[in-house]
């Protein structure tokens, strides 16, 4: 069964040049993601673009017996665009991702229409039955707001394409350091 057991930590979205940083880093990845949720629960697409080729993806995601069930295929780009036209939610944002040692990490800039960032999350993939995350690489330990707790529902990128909830989020952050 592929377990999905990752941890997430809201960054700071202002964060100067910390998206610029990291398309400097070597070894890190960057790919623009469009992203649709569908009309059933645990389903999406995503098209991402980078390094010179698209490629989309369909995924059935859902939480059985606290563990997260994760599965993706491949999907043809008329398939995507046929199933774009039934979005129910969608999103777009900047992906930087990198292998450490056992870990994969994820950055990800969450933009308006605009290109702006509204939202700043890293996620790390963990080993299945590993429950405290790895310490956050040094480059991003300044640009930190908070540790999201293990499959807090406030912070799946589901919820965090509504940017009025994600702004109430970020709110709730500044004022009390964490959400509450």
């Amino acid at each position: 069964m592929p377990i999905e057991n990752e941890r997430k930590f809201v960054l700071n979205e202002e964060a100067g040049g910390l998206e610029a940083d990291l398309s400097r880093r070597p070894g890190v990845a960057c790919h623009l993601l469009r992203q649709a949720y569908l009309d059933a629960p645990g389903l999406r697409i995503r098209s991402l673009e980078g390094e010179g080729e698209t490629t989309h993806v369909f995924t059935y995601k859902r939480t059985v017996d606290g563990q997260v069930v994760e599965i993706e295929t491949g999907l043809s780009a008329v398939d995507f665009a046929r199933l774009w036209t039934q979005r129910i939610e969608s999103l777009v944002k900047v992906r930087y991702s990198w292998t450490e040692g056992r870990y994969h990490w994820d950055v990800d800039f969450f933009k308006r229409d605009d290109g702006s960032t509204y939202f700043a999350m890293a996620e790390v993939e963990m080993p299945e039955g590993q429950a405290e995350p790895p310490p956050l690489p040094d480059f991003l330990t300044p640009h930190l707001r908070m540790v999201v707790p293990a499959l807090d529902p406030r912070f799946a990128s589901k919820r965090i394409a509504d940017q009025v909830h994600a702004a109430k989020l970020l709110a709730d952050i500044r004022a009390n350091g964490r959400v509450v």
